[in-house]
């Protein structure tokens, strides 16, 4: 069974072809600038690779230009898209409707867009691009969403509830929903598998670290806790959000400044976080090179980053009452060998040992154990797959077809 992953963005459109017999990647790429113009890079598994401006006006050109760099040309991997046996898609927001992947009808079509006020600039494109694959594809190929919101459904109220009035939850659904949920799902999945336990009685922290980041307790297999909220600007800081801030300095800069709700919202999630600390970047490695050479407004853009992502790991310890294993994942969890360091080092007083040499070697796509074999917890760096577990749920739904 071959099937297409499509990640739909406001004015980009990534792909993946998975062929689910051994769970390998045919081709993948990403239309970039629809709507303002157009621009596709593809690759294949042998190396092969297209990259062209390309006119996409909307997501339904957008997915043609898919359909066409997979079935024709030197980079060509399928001879038509009848071969393609469904279509999983990433949605970023599924509210409280939604705590599994489902198949594709008009009713979830109709959900995933009334929930456009919870991520308005993710779900109204990403009915987008499921509309563009039932314009090219028709109707008679299935197509599974799988939601980033679902995993951390199994928090319990305590967890999730703002302590605003209740009516607020009531009206409008303001409660933590978490993020990366499907990045959480399968390291913690492989993380188990690592341990060689069952879900149950297990206590896992997973540190999705990147760009955007989040920290997720598991208990049992199933999220009790996340660092993400409302909307993805919650928690720790990031490359370019701020994480978690009182709401009176919102109120405050908003009257000082004489900000818009849009202008605060823009300053909030695209000016602040590592980028505005350290004035350099929001790139960790632009960040670290400066760093290195003596900024000191880099320097504490990364010891305020450590000491929060410490302070999460120590919330969640606390929550789970324990924790059997940590584990570090995204494009900084698995590839700053530091952060790890530092991170860990901090929680030696609660038996975690991290091996310096292995956990040094753990980058560029390396997995594995960097724990001693005499830490009491046990310290993963596990490669997320979000692709994988979407490509996996779509398979499992349509064979029941």
């Amino acid at each position: 069974m071959i099937i297409l992953v499509i990640n739909a963005g406001s004015s980009s459109l990534k792909y993946q072809l998975i062929d689910m017999r051994d769970e390998s990647v045919i081709a993948k790429g990403n239309c970039e600038r629809i709507g303002i113009g157009g621009k596709i890079g593809h690759k294949t598994a042998d190396g092969r690779e297209y990259e062209a401006d390309i006119d996409m006006p909307t997501h339904t050109d957008a997915f043609k230009c898919v359909e066409m760099v997979l079935t024709t040309g030197d980079a060509k991997v399928i001879d038509s898209m009848s071969e393609v046996a469904a279509v999983g898609h990433r949605i970023v927001q599924g509210g409280s409707i939604f705590s599994e992947s489902v198949l594709v009808n008009d009713r979830v079509i109709d959900d995933i867009e009334g929930l456009s006020d919870l991520a308005p600039l993710h779900n109204p494109a990403h009915v987008e691009g499921i509309r563009a694959c039932i314009d090219c594809l028709g109707t008679e190929v299935p197509q599974v969403v799988v939601f980033d919101t679902s995993f951390h459904q199994t928090m319990p109220q305590e967890a999730y509830l703002f302590a605003l009035p209740y009516e607020y939850y009531e009206k409008y659904k303001i409660r933590r929903y978490g993020f990366h949920g499907t990045s959480h799902r399968f390291v913690s999945a492989q993380c188990i598998e690592l341990l060689g336990k069952q879900p149950e009685g297990t206590k896992i922290i997973t540190c999705h670290l990147g760009n955007g980041s989040s920290i997720t307790a598991i208990k049992d297999g199933k999220c009790i806790d996340t660092s993400m909220g409302f909307t993805p600007l919650d928690g720790f800081m990031m490359g370019t959000r701020t994480g978690t801030l009182d709401p009176s300095v919102v109120t405050f800069i908003m009257e000082k400044e004489n900000l818009s709700a849009k202008e605060l919202s823009d300053l909030f999630n695209k000016k602040s976080g590592m980028l505005g600390i350290s004035g350099v970047s929001s790139d960790n490695r632009d960040i670290s090179a400066a760093e290195a050479e003596g900024n000191e407004r880099a320097a504490l853009a990364i010891k305020m980053q450590r000491y929060q992502i410490r302070k999460y790991i120590g919330q969640y310890i606390a929550v789970l009452g324990g924790v059997d294993a940590i584990v570090f994942t995204g494009g900084i969890g698995e590839n700053v060998v530091d952060l790890r360091a530092d991170v860990c080092d901090y929680f030696s007083y609660a038996g975690v040992s991290v091996d310096k040499e292995v956990n040094k070697a753990m980058s560029r796509g390396k997995q594995g154990e960097i724990s001693t074999p005499d830490s009491l917890v046990k310290v993963f760096v596990i490669a997320t797959n979000e692709e994988l577990v979407i490509a996996r749920d779509t398979k499992k739904i349509v064979e029941v077809l």
